[in-house]
């Protein structure tokens, strides 16, 4: 062992040798003849490349669609919080509109309390009362010699109007009972009588 000496290239990593006037056998589905590319040439760089090419735009393909679902995610997260909170604001202005229509009676009551005489101690809760309601949004309806108007007025009796002073159009002459809207809408109108 220690005489004999290692080859210096390994048999199997060396290709045979070409033997002038040995054809190969052409492989299938390539062409054969002088001209023709050996198989590994057929497809050359260019295949090479191309698939490298189609692997590195793969990858920037692949964050554009990703950035666009993510921007579309994003747009659909923003509507369902602008739709979430619309609707918790028409929840808060539905129950609050629902509060304020249950006490509309407690301020009939007051107003027929002052109406008949009672004390400074009433007038003060309805002071109170009222001055809390009407910086939420509540207005008092009180249309007293205003021209008729069916959508604020509810009229439930009709006086005659004769001689020089009848307007050109119907005007309310009483109201018997105040109406109130909530943020500009009519929560209910007044109850009045007409003239005219």
């Amino acid at each position: 062992m220690a005489g004999q000496e290692e080859p210096l290239l390994d048999e199997a990593a060396v290709p045979p040798r070409e033997v002038p006037g040995q054809e190969e056998e052409p492989v299938t589905g390539a062409s054969s003849g002088p001209g023709a590319a050996a198989p590994e040439e057929a497809g050359g760089e260019d295949a090479g490349g191309a698939a490298a090419g189609t692997a590195q735009d793969g990858a920037p393909g692949r964050e554009a669609d990703l950035y666009e679902r993510l921007l579309r995610l994003q747009a659909e997260f923003d509507n369902y919080r602008k739709r979430m909170e619309r609707q918790r604001s028409d929840i808060v202005d539905q129950a609050a509109t629902a509060l304020v229509r249950k006490l509309l009676p407690v301020l009939d009551t007051i107003d027929l309390a002052l109406a008949h005489g009672a004390g400074d101690d009433v007038k003060q809760v309805s002071g109170a009362l009222f001055d809390v309601l009407s910086r939420e949004g509540l207005e008092r309806i009180v249309p007293d010699g205003e021209a008729f108007n069916p959508e604020h007025h509810d009229a439930v009796a009709h006086e005659p109007a004769e001689g020089d002073d009848a307007p050109e159009r119907p005007e309310v002459s009483e109201v018997m009972r105040a109406g109130y809207s909530w943020k500009g809408r009519v929560l209910r109108p007044a109850m009045v009588k007409v003239r005219g």
